[in-house]
């Protein structure tokens, strides 16, 4: 028999591996050494795992040492996820070891886990030797190939930094962004992640916005679903939200506006009473004063009509007038 995986009794028989945690690692194992290089994502949906159930599966193979993943920074600013899977637990130094190709302790040679049967070897299993390479580690991918991370210029923030220290805005900008992990676990940045998008923060500062706003502005209205990248969200709300540039100051040889006062109060020239009133462009003539005079003027040039009334009989009651139009006395 040639297509066969061995499974050793350690994770066949665990209590602390859920079942897909199981699978997903078997199916790993079971790969040929042409299909070990996708993400382990990838075989989750293959599996037809849903993200939650990938999700508890990782965090469970991570926690019981079947599981290491390193993040690092590529020369083209792309971040890289290495995942190396192991059918025995290993330590952090083992799997360290291990990618780098170094020497390693046989994990045999280790006490066994707690839990573990007594009788038992399970950690003395050996791969088997055929085509299918099942129990090789996952390498990384081949369009990332491994190397180590180029060293930051940026100095250490926990020295004494002199860039930093000759721009306050930029300091202060890279310990807000450093600190919105206590606002929202999601907004977790590293040093490089933070110093990134410091000089756009920074921006902000200088451009008037308080502290106290620009921590608002990042951390309210989150995604309901979470945030899946700390480092993209915050750089696209520091991008679009931005506020606009403050106004530029004036000249040097411009001198400020004196601030304008009211006008004195002067005597009303107009009939009546002495008065007196504020003028808002030269007037002589108080506002009443005024308006009395252009009604007057109105009706001196557009007089209303005079009804003469009868000599004879003098006014006559409408009562009176609608009974002589009755009776065709007058019209």
């Amino acid at each position: 028999m040639r297509s066969y995986t061995k499974v050793s009794n350690e994770i066949l028989h665990s209590r602390r591996l859920n079942n897909d945690a199981k699978v997903l690692l078997l199916v790993v194992q079971s790969l040929p050494e042409r299909d070990r290089y996708d993400a382990l994502g990838a075989y989750a949906e293959m599996l037809g795992l849903t993200p939650r159930q990938y999700r508890n599966a990782r965090k469970d193979l991570i926690a019981h040492g079947y599981l290491h993943e390193w993040k690092w920074q590529n020369d083209r600013g792309r971040w890289v996820t290495d995942q190396l899977t192991s059918n025995v637990a290993l330590t952090c130094d083992e799997a360290i070891a291990l990618r780098d190709g170094g020497p390693t302790e046989p994990p045999s040679e280790r006490e066994p886990m707690v839990g573990s049967s007594r009788t038992r070897k399970a950690r003395t299993y050996k791969p088997v030797e055929e085509d299918c390479g099942k129990t090789a580690p996952h390498p990384p991918s081949k369009a990332e190939p491994e190397r180590e991370p180029a060293p930051d210029p940026v100095p250490d923030p926990e020295g004494n930094p002199e860039a930093d220290d000759d721009d306050p805005e930029l300091v202060q900008a890279e310990s807000l962004l450093l600190s919105l992990r206590h606002s929202h676990r999601d907004l977790l940045l590293g040093v490089r992640e933070a110093r990134g998008l410091a000089e756009q923060a920074a921006e902000w500062l200088r451009r008037g916005i308080p502290a106290a706003d620009l921590r608002r502005a990042l951390t309210v209205y989150l995604p309901s679903n979470g945030v899946r990248s700390a480092v993209g969200f915050l750089r696209h709300r520091l991008t679009e939200k931005m506020p606009p540039p403050p106004p530029p100051p004036p000249p040097a040889g411009t001198a400020p506006e004196a601030p304008t006062r009211p006008a004195p109060l002067i005597a009303c020239e107009g009939p009546g009473d002495l008065h007196v009133f504020r003028p808002a462009a030269g007037e002589t003539h108080c506002g009443p004063c005024r308006r009395e005079a252009a009604l007057e003027d109105h009706e001196r040039r557009h007089p209303r009509p005079q009804r003469t009334p009868d000599p004879d009989h003098g006014p006559v009651a409408w009562r009176d007038r609608f009974d002589k139009y009755a009776n065709g006395l007058t019209t």
